[in-house]
């Protein structure tokens, strides 16, 4: 898999991102926090890679098919689990909390990932997955990036909010809330900014999905 092997060869720059871009990357942290249920253990990463972000939230264990990205997730504490998001080594309704964090623009069927991940998630838990927007100024940004042979972003695809809410619906759950940040452009300085809720300008979302609970229907003589 291709994905899997510029991953495994570029470890080291991509843990390297979060200290090279701080506030970035505490402008993300900050809305994943933001999101995180009171209740959230047994929680996992899927896509953990370095495990930077489970590290700082204490998510206790992540998923990855990268080697050399569970070698540091593991360093930093992580229980790590070598899997792919398609198919994912684990019992179905296992965990209180699935995050998927910048983790679907690099699976190669994002329907599949997107079922898997419904499926461990408890009846009563949440699912968080955070993407940058095709749509947005980031995404398009990125996507250039790729055109001009970024390593990573050249085997990323990106997805819109609706095509991930509009999913998630076909499988039961609904968008119980949104909140983004990176409102402002990327060649632009980096600026620290509080999560708000999605208005479709933001270049990081993260959307909180819980599943629909059926009404107990009632019969009367």
């Amino acid at each position: 898999m291709k994905t899997v092997r510029v991953f495994d060869e570029h470890s080291d720059r991509y843990d390297n991102w979060f200290n090279r871009n701080p506030i970035l990357a505490s402008n993300e942290l900050e809305t994943v926090k933001k999101l995180l249920p009171k209740k959230k253990d047994p929680c996992i990463e899927i896509g953990v890679g370095t495990g930077w972000f489970s590290s700082k939230i204490k998510c206790s264990h992540g998923v990855d098919p990268s080697i050399g990205m569970l070698k540091k997730a593991r360093q930093r504490g992580i229980e790590v689990i070598q899997g792919y998001a398609e198919q994912l080594p684990l019992k179905s309704r296992d965990f209180q909390t699935v995050l998927m964090i910048v983790t679907l623009c690099f699976v190669d069927d994002p329907y599949r990932a997107l079922e898997e991940s419904a499926r461990i998630v408890r009846s009563d838990g949440s699912l968080i997955i955070c993407i940058v927007p095709r749509d947005s100024q980031w995404g398009k940004y990125y996507i250039e990036l790729g055109m001009n042979g970024h390593p990573f972003y050249s085997v990323a695809k990106f997805y819109t909010q609706q095509e991930v809410e509009s999913y998630m619906n076909i499988h039961g759950f609904y968008m119980d809330s949104c909140l983004g940040v990176l409102r402002f452009p990327p060649q632009s300085k980096a600026v620290r900014e509080e999560p708000e809720k999605c208005s479709g300008k933001e270049g990081f979302i993260c959307m909180r999905f819980k599943q629909w609970t059926p009404r107990v229907s009632r019969s009367y003589r």
